[in-house]
């Protein structure tokens, strides 16, 4: 129960920082505006559930953060290489793609490595996850597919930013 009411407290505070129920002028606070935020925040208090208990000290790890950096890296590097691809298919005078979905497996275990992986693909042009199945499976539409077999596929799609988020999650 108390947590509710500091959830409460943070979101007033925070809702009274952003909108500035203060007029600048006679410095008057808007009571609208706090009966708003005080409604707000109560129903956010009251219909939030609890946070699942995380270990701290697994995110203060400096590694983890070294490898996000270095996701960051890989991942402009592959939006780049993605865009000179495209462009190129583009801008040829046969259009040489060959578009399908194809179903490719990840390793990750953790929900949120997995999802940061289907986004990573999706935000690479040419590629776009269609769908985030439960037991690692990705169906991922492909401009141009090399191959369909969930191995071989999975290691030119999704190869680089998998091994990354595995070390950052896993």
């Amino acid at each position: 129960m108390v947590n509710h009411w500091r959830t409460a407290v943070v979101a007033l505070g925070l809702w009274l920082l952003l909108t500035w129920p203060v007029d600048p002028h006679s410095g008057r606070l808007d009571g609208t505006a706090v009966a708003a935020g005080l409604a707000v925040a109560l129903l956010v208090a009251g219909t939030r559930r609890p946070a699942p208990a995380v270990r701290l000290g697994r995110w203060l790890e400096p590694r983890r953060y070294f490898w996000a950096l270095v996701f960051i890296g890989v991942f402009l590097w592959q939006v780049l290489l993605a865009n000179l691809d495209v462009a190129y298919r583009i801008l040829h005078p046969r259009l040489p793609i060959r578009p399908g979905i194809v179903k490719i497996r990840t390793a990750l275990e953790s929900t949120t490595a997995r999802t940061l992986l289907a986004n990573a693909i999706t935000l690479t042009p040419g590629t776009l996850t269609v769908e985030l199945v439960d037991g690692g499976w990705l169906y991922v539409h492909w401009l141009n597919v090399r191959s369909t077999d969930p191995a071989e596929a999975g290691t030119q799609i999704a190869a680089s930013f998998e091994r990354i988020l595995g070390r950052i999650f896993e």
